[in-house]
């Protein structure tokens, strides 16, 4: 497949090597927005069963992308609320501690905190070993050694944010399902470039926010609740998350009983009618191109910077551990590290700055031409001697 940056409003100018930071927008998701607004001129044309209709839709397509049922698929406004959802349901045990990965996001690493204070239990930050050149082996096998039969739960990301290492999720779930600790992923940064399955990985809850690569709106997520959180209590009661909810005529019954599965953690106003249609068009998108096909094109395209930098000698990730959308460069040693801020800003190429790492994040939109104007401000980056 070709670049779909056809499908995009991208600047022509700017290369934009940034959908770690934000997605942008689809043309088919702008159009969504634009009859979603026009629509909200005359409410007359929202039936009541238009609250309920496009949420389905939208449940259903991410089910796919993660393997799950379409009932275990909750919507809701914020990674943040995800977890915060999934922790109240969690109950510590005397003694037990928490897992979290050194350097998470900050979403992730403040709401099992929170929780951990509540629960007087132990926080344990996980990371590589500190005299490793590379971080993916040393990491993994201390967080899989970290998880035992005293762990109540791991909360983690997929691929870590700042420089795109990937976990080994399918043995750290299966180590969490061998001990009873409950397994929690922000799959934020991954979910719709990178293979993501919740029965495979044993995940017991997934939460994402959508304006990454799901290519969605800001302030709209979504999420899956497993087994594990069958019966469990939502952060508000939301009129739409009843069983009668359907049945305007007679919402005052107060039908006590929630939605099936994980309806019952939706986020109230789910059917958001500006955001969901937006998140909607990009789903499909998504789903037309495959995973499989955007993780193809995003390895493809990313080889010739791989290339300069093995001949720029930087020690590289081992490939086992290098997410193919999302990576943090470490950059050579020659490199001007005030000079490359300058030429990257002139030569209009954007990435991002995260804990050291030059991060750079592609999908279907970046061209070959993307790559060879990152390379060439590298090159010119280097300090004259």
């Amino acid at each position: 497949m070709d670049s779909q940056k056809h499908l995009f409003s991208l600047d022509p100018d700017i290369h934009y090597l940034n959908c770690g930071y934000k997605a942008p927008l689809m043309k088919t998701a702008e159009q969504a927005a634009i009859k979603a607004l026009i629509q909200e001129r005359n409410p007359t044309s929202i039936a009541p069963e238009d609250f309920f209709t496009l949420p389905k839709e939208v449940k259903a397509r991410f089910a796919e992308l993660v393997n799950c049922d379409t009932l275990q698929v909750a919507l809701i406004p914020s990674s943040s609320y995800g977890f915060a959802t999934a922790l109240a349901n969690v109950i510590c045990d005397i003694g037990q501690h928490a897992i979290v990965l050194e350097d998470e996001f900050p979403s992730g690493y403040f709401s099992l905190k929170t929780w951990c204070d509540a629960n007087q239990a132990e926080l344990k930050v996980i990371g590589p070993d500190k005299n490793s050149a590379t971080l993916g082996e040393s990491w993994n096998r201390n967080l899989l050694e970290s998880i035992t039969d005293e762990t109540a739960l791991v909360l983690m990301s997929s691929v870590h944010w700042m420089n795109g290492l990937k976990f080994d999720l399918e043995s750290i779930g299966q180590k969490c399902k061998s001990v009873g600790v409950i397994f929690i992923v922000d799959g934020t940064q991954s979910v719709g470039a990178a293979d993501m399955d919740v029965k495979r990985f044993k995940i017991d809850a997934l939460i994402c926010a959508s304006y990454k690569w799901l290519l969605g709106p800001y302030g709209m997520g979504i999420s899956y609740f497993g087994q594990a959180f069958e019966g469990g209590q939502p952060l508000e009661e939301s009129w739409m998350n009843r069983t009668n909810s359907q049945d305007f005529a007679n919402l005052t019954n107060y039908d006590q009983e929630y939605s099936e599965s994980s309806g019952r953690y939706n986020v109230g106003e789910m059917s958001n009618f500006i955001l969901l249609p937006m998140l909607n068009e990009a789903l499909k998108q998504v789903s037309e191109w495959t995973v499989s096909e955007i993780e193809r094109y995003c390895h493809e395209l990313t080889i010739p910077l791989y290339e300069y930098l093995k001949s720029r000698n930087v020690v590289l990730e081992d490939e086992r551990y290098v997410s193919h959308h999302l990576f943090g460069l470490k950059l050579p040693e020659d490199v001007d590290g005030e000079l490359l801020k300058s030429n990257l800003l002139n030569k209009k190429v954007s990435v991002s700055n995260r804990g050291g790492y030059l991060r750079v994040s592609v999908n279907m939109f970046n061209t070959t031409k993307d790559i060879e104007k990152l390379i060439q401000v590298l090159e010119c980056s280097r300090s004259v001697e």
